[in-house]
């Protein structure tokens, strides 16, 4: 069974208490499965579901006497926040679907007209969440695509389970995205730290080659050596190795103007 079916079998259950809900949950059913039918004798709404469990709850909630119009409620961000609850919620057992979290975050309610689709922002935009609206195929989709939005919109609509199951979905996927991140940037700092090292064990080796490391200042030729001795250092452990220790900025510049040296020594090779 998807996510999607996993929701509205646990919406599908909650009948509300309160006549003025049950009214607004009928009033989204009505909007979304209801079919205009023009007859000498007036207009009609004609009401059809192939889905067994929306057709009774359709039917429970019709014993109540009602008021609606063919979209639904007329104005149901003016209602009470239990009606708008309900309001979504029976918009979404008609006319609603959901991606499953584990893959990508989706939810969407596939609306006839522009005003019903208006209408249903309108409800949402009520629990902070920020809805947007699509043409596909001569409807009109309203969808959420951020998850802690999902997640709020399932809470309303009185799924707890599924709202704590995207919950951790949700977590555990930051989780993994942390490590991921941790993880590749000690990579690149890896990489980093060893571009690093080669380049100036070769800058070492030049000097060596043209004239020894004798010729360089007391400093220098420490860092030089130390380089050597420990080319998988980082910075700052290999400025703790000196004597006496120095700190990361301190053994970086004497690495820098060996650098330098190296460089002047290329440079005059290039000349000759």
């Amino acid at each position: 069974m998807s996510f999607s079916s996993e929701v509205k079998k646990e919406l599908i259950v909650i009948t509300p208490k309160a006549r003025h809900c049950q009214t607004a949950e009928l009033s989204a059913m009505t909007g979304f499965l209801g079919k205009k039918d023009k007859k000498i004798d007036g207009e009609k709404i004609y009401i059809a579901s192939d889905n067994t469990d929306i057709s009774r709850k359709f039917f429970t909630l019709s014993k109540k006497t009602i008021s609606i119009s063919e979209n639904g409620m007329e104005h149901p961000e003016e209602q009470q926040e239990c009606c708008r609850k309900s309001y979504l919620r029976g918009a979404f057992l008609v006319a609603g679907s959901m991606s499953d979290p584990n893959k990508s975050y989706h939810f969407e309610i596939v609306c006839h007209e522009l005003p019903q689709a208006k209408r249903v922002c309108d409800v949402m935009r009520t629990f902070d969440t920020d809805p947007h609206i699509v043409e596909r195929k001569g409807h009109y989709v309203v969808y959420l695509k951020e998850g802690s939005q999902i997640a709020t919109i399932l809470g309303v609509m009185g799924a707890p389970k599924a709202y704590m199951e995207l919950e951790n979905i949700r977590i555990l996927k930051d989780m993994r995205n942390s490590v991921n991140r941790q993880v590749n940037c000690e990579a690149a700092n890896i990489h980093k730290t060893v571009s690093a090292a080669v380049r100036q064990a070769e800058d070492i080796a030049c000097i060596e080659n043209h004239g020894g490391l004798t010729q360089l200042p007391e400093n220098l030729r420490e860092a030089a050596l130390l380089r050597l001795e420990y080319p998988d250092l980082s910075l700052e452990e290999l400025g703790k190795r000196a004597t006496p220790p120095i700190g990361k900025s301190g053994i970086n510049h004497r690495l820098r103007r060996i650098g330098q040296i190296a460089e002047r020594i290329r440079n005059q090779e290039d000349k000759s």
